[in-house]
């Protein structure tokens, strides 16, 4: 038995603890950097100046702070926003709030090792080693290894076999739990595209596997073997139709960091070769595949040695059929809602773990609707993203649909205050803090584009909707007045009655002005992890409220930098009375 390090109660005190923070804040990050200009933005939220607030924010001398801290009036200050105006007036103690009211200052998460360890589980049985980074981009590789070995230990926790991918995407963390740790998968997304790429992918995936296994269990006398591993290899290709091979080379070009040199694995079968396991992977390019000399034909060997190739042909299908049935990556192409009925979409299903990677706005807190709802489901790991795409149930600006089921809030608490955050909020969660602060910083030239952009469309195209989008405009653009004529065409307005030296008075007029917005920029990159955090405590809240569990927890899994959308959301079913565990 594992218990919850936060009861009910106490992620309710955190909650209300961010909601006060956010109903002083929330105006800075529900402001729309478009309109920063035609809005007066920086007028009506910040009393200081932009330099101020980006040398308080960069400053890294304690002493510096403090002395700036101090000298400001601070008598009639709610987290450095002035009680009678609302605007912005102390920018270290926002600041220093902001820290206070992230998850890592509530102080409500687990780490990985934590969760792993509360688990009581010190590792889990894994198939041959592999090496994701060889055939995914460094983040994902970072994100599949750190969260399957977590879903691993909780599939063993409840004693089950089966997993269920939410939003499987390309079926990089299906394959690699099924490959990896014996797992049966079902990767679920709603994209038949992604199904049938990621079918594909796991066919070769164990294709490969199959062939370097076989070379890594003991070293052979050369010509003993009926088939080695390169042989498999270019029989594979040989197997492959062209058109399948190029398009799938075709969808993972982006993906794919670089390949290891593949000549000392394919041309000394016979020699051991201790990363033989985890080299198969790179051969996901079939191109790096050496060639290797015909083969004997069969007329030219003798009744006995026909004889004894095709026995063990038969026996290695036999097992590897064997194999399959057992661990097994099936993808299925559903769109899915917390009211997706799981046992129609899989007749095979038994007790089993449901995952999420990365799966976007409402799809998130319909993952913990259904483990909730469903009793076939044993626990749950979920990690979101994309939170300007949630739909809010008291969202006033919101579209109603009688059908529809919100995304947030979803726990009852949050629910019974009729708490919403707004769409632009959102949006600001999505901005990822760790990255800024090592130097990966937000693109600030597009935004000043369009922000620009959108004082001349206010001045001279009183007609213009300015809900409709410009799109991509500004990486195609040579300048601000190549901006200009291109988003004016893509909007279908008329570019010709805008001379080009008065498109460029425009962004002359409010280049001094750049520094405002950069400044409103960094404000909201500091508020973000507070907006991420309310959203996360109300996924664990409603978990909470659930009398069925025995455990759940927010966990970061992800290196922030390499991960921006790090936490998951974690529970497990209470385990008296499940009469399918294993």
């Amino acid at each position: 038995m594992i218990s919850s390090s936060l009861s009910l109660s106490e992620i309710q005190h955190r909650i209300d603890e961010v909601k006060r923070f956010l109903s002083v804040t929330l105006s800075i990050a529900n402001a729309h950097t478009v309109e920063f200009y035609t809005h007066g933005v920086w007028e009506r939220f910040v009393a200081v100046s932009p330099q101020e607030v980006l040398s308080t924010i960069s400053s890294d001398s304690d002493q510096q702070r403090e002395l700036e801290h101090c000298a400001k009036e601070k008598s009639k200050t709610t987290f450095g926003f002035c009680s009678d105006t609302n605007r912005l007036v102390d920018t270290h103690e926002l600041l220093e709030a902001a820290k206070s009211h992230s998850l890592p200052g509530l102080g409500v998460c687990m780490s990985r090792d934590e969760l792993l360890r509360a688990l009581g589980e010190r590792g889990v049985e894994r198939g041959a080693e592999l090496e994701p980074d060889e055939f995914m981009n460094s983040k994902k590789s970072h994100e599949v290894q750190s969260m399957s070995e977590v879903v691993a230990c909780l599939a063993r926790r409840c004693g089950v076999k089966q997993v269920i991918d939410v939003g499987s995407g390309k079926g990089y963390l299906s394959s690699f739990l099924s490959l990896q740790y014996g797992l049966q998968v079902y990767g679920i997304d709603s994209s038949s595209t992604n199904t049938h790429g990621a079918q594909e992918r796991n066919r070769k995936l164990k294709k490969f596997s199959r062939a370097y296994q076989k070379s890594s269990k003991a070293a052979r006398v050369q010509g003993e073997a009926s088939h080695s591993p390169q042989e498999e290899v270019v029989e594979m290709k040989r197997d492959d139709e062209a058109g399948t091979v190029a398009k799938e080379e075709e969808e993972e070009e982006e993906e794919v960091i670089g390949f290891p040199d593949m000549t000392s694995a394919v041309e000394r079968p016979s020699e051991p070769h201790p990363e033989t396991d985890e080299l198969f992977l790179s051969a996901l390019s079939v191109d790096v595949v050496q060639t290797t000399p015909p083969r004997v034909p069969p007329s030219q060997l003798s009744a006995e040695e026909r004889e004894r190739r095709k026995r063990e042909n038969l026996e290695r299908k036999a097992k590897n059929r064997s194999q399959s049935t057992s661990t097994m990556f099936s993808p299925l192409t559903s769109y899915v809602t917390a009211e997706t009925e799981l046992r129609e979409l899989i007749n095979e299903l038994e007790d089993a773990v449901m995952v999420g990677l990365h799966t976007c706005g409402d799809l998130a807190p319909s993952t913990l609707r259904m483990f909730v709802a469903k009793a076939e489901l044993a626990a749950v790991c979920s990690v979101g993203c994309c939170y300007h795409l949630l739909s809010e149930e008291f969202d006033p600006a919101r579209q109603e649909c009688a059908h529809s089921v919100c995304g947030f809030p979803l726990s009852q608490y949050l629910r019974h205050q009729s708490w919403f955050c707004g769409r632009n909020a959102r949006m600001s969660a999505c901005l990822a803090l760790e990255r800024v602060s090592v130097g990966q910083g937000i693109q600030m030239e597009s935004l000043f584009y369009r922000a620009v952009l959108h004082v001349i469309l206010r001045d001279h195209y009183s007609s213009f909707k300015s809900e409709k989008r410009v799109g991509n405009v500004y990486s195609k653009s040579k300048s601000f007045v190549d901006y200009v004529h291109r988003a004016l065409r893509r909007l279908d307005l008329d570019d010709s009655k805008l001379s080009d030296s008065h498109i460029q008075e425009y962004h002359d007029t409010f280049r001094p002005r750049k520094e405002e917005m950069h400044a409103f920029n960094m404000l909201k990159v500091t508020l973000a992890p507070c907006i991420e955090g309310l959203i996360l405590l109300d996924r664990l809240c409603y978990l909470k409220e659930q009398e069925d569990l025995s455990f759940s927890a927010l966990v970061q899994l992800f290196d922030p930098v390499l991960s921006p959308r790090c936490y998951a959301v974690v529970g497990l079913k209470r385990m008296e009375g499940r009469c399918s565990c294993r």
